[in-house]
């Protein structure tokens, strides 16, 4: 039986397979309860790390993924052949503006530079009121406790404003972070202007 789909989430991850076991558990059980919750799930494509790791779980559990990769990427082989459902893109910055425009809320794995620079545009994006959708840090294992000890940083210095701490919420679980999605209760902040 199909289950009804609540909305797509935008899963941002490493694509790095020399990481912790752990790393890859929680992928996989995010994956895994997005589908059980009726979840579609939106991510880069990839084969391999958290990105491959997320598709396993939300696929093994009926659920949906959609991926989408630059041409570049499907080019090299880079594209997960589990998925169904892919939409290929001209280039990284068409990936990212689809993979926002798809997106009724937003969750953030570890990973690199890349997953890092995809959240922190996001919280740009949000901040200017571009994305209204919510934007959930999974913390796994302390990953993210840096980061958010520098945007708290960012507030206290007064680079960004008190109500923008707001802008995103931060789960320790999977589990967490799927009764944040269920929760989606709008926050309210201040225009960066």
């Amino acid at each position: 039986m199909k289950r009804e789909i609540k909305g797509n989430v935008c899963v941002f991850c490493a694509s790095s397979a020399n990481i912790d076991e752990r790393y890859l558990a929680d992928a996989r059980e995010l994956g895994n309860l997005l589908a059980q919750g009726g979840w579609r799930c939106v991510n880069g494509g990839g084969a391999v790390g958290l990105m491959g790791a997320v598709t396993d779980g939300t696929l093994d559990a009926g659920g949906e993924v959609t991926g989408v990769i630059p041409k570049f990427m499907v080019d090299n082989g880079w594209c997960y052949d589990r998925l169904m459902d892919v939409v290929v893109t001209a280039d990284m910055h068409q990936r990212k503006q689809m993979m926002s425009n798809m997106a009724d809320a937003v969750i953030a794995l570890p990973g690199g530079v890349g997953t890092l620079e995809e959240l922190l545009e996001t919280l740009t994006w949000r901040q200017l009121g571009l994305v209204k959708v919510p934007i959930i840090i999974l913390n796994t294992r302390g990953y993210y406790d840096p980061l958010l000890a520098m945007l708290r940083h960012a507030i206290d210095e007064g680079f960004m404003k008190p109500s923008h701490g707001q802008l995103w919420q931060v789960a320790a679980t999977p589990a967490d972070a799927v009764a944040l999605l269920d929760d989606n209760s709008p926050v309210a902040f201040e225009s960066k202007y």
